[in-house]
């Protein structure tokens, strides 16, 4: 099978090389480009905060670029971040497997608001209020701006070529904006249609959502939301088995 990654440059690598290993061929196309801010204005206190919270790989990057702290508790939305944090040298990393809200619930499960402010690098547009989650249960959240995520104002030539040729199985995404960035490009290229051809393999309902209005020949969600969930939809896909 041929099929398409969306992903970042910076994140694509790990499931190109599990794609690989499964026998598929695979063309990268990013929707999205992350962008460190040269200046950050860091929230007051950001030097004295009792624990990290990422929401994505590129956050953890952005921080690591910047900060030298690597005693700092991580807690990480998702395995792929919290694998992202100890190649970055950080040793206490916890993973919450799931989504935003899981994450929020691991560090309310995990921290007391009185030890001090919770620190949440990020992009300029953000998934998911893991801020007002945890306010609202009493904690102090400082979010730092780190970096931008550029939305692709078009398709590629080539992989635009590829669709017209009827050459791509499937599509990745994994995020709600990825998903709808796909979805505005799509339509702008009069491309609605090549998705009849096309199997979409979405990382949450929350993805999903974002492609619904195109005639896909088939939708699938990753039972939870992490790449070796999305893989097992694609293996099962390919006749491997679930």
């Amino acid at each position: 099978m041929l099929i398409a990654v969306t992903r970042p440059r910076e994140d694509a690598e790990g499931l190109i090389a599990a794609l690989a290993a499964r026998g598929h061929d695979v063309v990268l196309e990013p929707l999205l480009t992350i962008q460190p801010r040269a200046d950050v204005d860091w929230p007051a206190g950001a030097d004295k905060v009792q624990a990290l919270a990422i929401t994505s790989a590129s956050g953890l990057r952005a921080f690591a670029r910047l900060d030298k702290r690597r005693d700092l508790p991580v807690f990480a939305v998702g395995d792929a971040s919290a694998a992202a944090a100890r190649a970055a040298g950080f040793t206490q990393v916890a993973s919450a497997a799931g989504t935003v809200e899981d994450l929020a619930q691991l560090l309310r499960e995990s921290l007391q608001p009185a030890a001090g402010a919770i620190l949440q690098p990020a992009a300029s547009k953000l998934a998911g209020d893991l801020k007002g989650d945890l306010e609202a249960a009493g904690f102090e959240v400082l979010r730092a701006v780190l970096y931008d995520a550029q939305a692709a104002r078009r398709l590629s030539s080539a992989f635009l070529g590829h669709i017209n040729s009827g050459l791509i199985d499937a599509v990745t995404l994994f995020s709600p904006r990825t998903a709808a960035t796909f979805a505005s490009l799509i339509g702008e290229a009069g491309l609605n249609g090549a998705c009849r051809a096309m199997v979409a393999l979405c990382l949450s309902d929350a993805v999903a959502e974002q492609i619904s209005d195109l005639p896909w020949r088939q939708v699938l969600v990753a039972g939870r939301p992490d790449q070796d969930a999305l893989l097992a939809r694609l293996d099962a896909l390919a006749g491997r088995g679930e």
